[in-house]
């Protein structure tokens, strides 16, 4: 009788762990329209809200932490972006990293948006 409530305990806890977590999956698309967030890349990390390390697996993308995966199909991703040329077009302006430690948030107001 303890194994089954054992047993029954244990399964419950595990229909209460989320299974997955946001995870950081975009899609680059060809029009603004159809993009979520609008993005800038910039030149140096001093000008970026985030610091973005590409990952090469969809299992290594972080938590809203700067490590994306880009995906080939829309409907794989978590977030749909766009690549503005200018600046002022954009909602978020990131700089790519080299190093998967340098991927961070510089500017926490605009965190939200990749949530």
């Amino acid at each position: 009788m303890r194994t089954l409530i054992t047993i029954l305990i244990l399964f419950s806890t595990l229909l209460i762990i989320p299974v997955s977590a946001p995870a950081q999956k975009v899609f680059s698309c060809n029009h603004s329209y159809e993009a979520d967030i609008k993005v800038y890349v910039a030149k140096h990390t001093y000008e970026a809200d985030l610091l973005v390390y590409r990952v090469k697996y969809s299992y290594e993308a972080g938590e809203n932490d700067g490590k994306w995966f880009f995906c080939k199909y829309n409907y794989e991703a978590d977030k749909t972006i766009y690549f503005c040329n200018h600046k002022y077009e954009a909602d978020l302006v990131i700089c790519f990293v080299d190093h998967s430690y340098q991927a961070e948030w510089r500017e926490n107001e605009k965190k939200y948006m990749m949530y």
